[in-house]
């Protein structure tokens, strides 16, 4: 039995070694290798893009309370609702201050059906606030686009660098 399996195994790599080169054999793995690699680069419906569209379909559920996640100015927005910690949806709470930097989103109004540019800006200062934490990632581009991605903490540039809340101001109405 042991022979036999011995000579089976014997013909089949000397039937493949008289059909194949190394050349070849590495042309196919180099084939592979450049496949694999690009894979992550093919347009696929990543977790945030599927979140994103979620929220999009519960667009015309959205309230209008400032200071709910589902307010339309919150289409971007990534922490602690500044109209929850004593400030309000566009203004940092006393004994904080706004972050000069900044990132953006554009969000959709159901009220009058147009879109706006927003700043989401943190209000840097004081401990995290803790209340009224919304999450939205409508649009979120990926981290090489610092400008357009929510995941960072923005306080950096400021002499406090704690994190408190997050504000969402409009800089005017998107063109079409």
């Amino acid at each position: 039995m042991q022979e036999r399996l011995d000579r089976l195994a014997e013909r089949a790599a000397r039937g493949l070694a008289r059909h194949t080169s190394r050349r070849g054999f590495l042309s196919a793995f180099g084939r592979v290798l450049t496949g694999a690699a690009l894979v992550p680069l093919l347009p696929v419906m990543r977790g945030s893009q599927a979140q994103a569209a979620e929220h999009a379909a519960k667009a015309k559920a959205e309230t209008t309370d400032p200071n709910s996640c589902e307010y339309w100015k919150f289409c971007a927005i990534d922490g602690f609702l500044c109209g929850c910690c004593g400030g309000s949806s566009s203004s940092c709470p006393p004994g904080t201050q706004q972050s000069p930097i900044t990132w953006i989103g554009t969000c959709h109004n159901p009220a009058d059906g147009r879109d706006y540019i927003m700043s989401y800006n943190d209000c840097c200062g004081k401990t995290s606030c803790g209340s009224c934490f919304c999450n939205r990632n409508e649009g979120e581009k990926p981290m090489y686009r610092l400008s357009l991605n929510n995941d960072v903490n923005w306080c950096m540039a400021n002499d406090n660098p704690n994190y408190h809340c997050s504000v969402s101001v409009v800089l005017g109405v998107a063109g079409k």
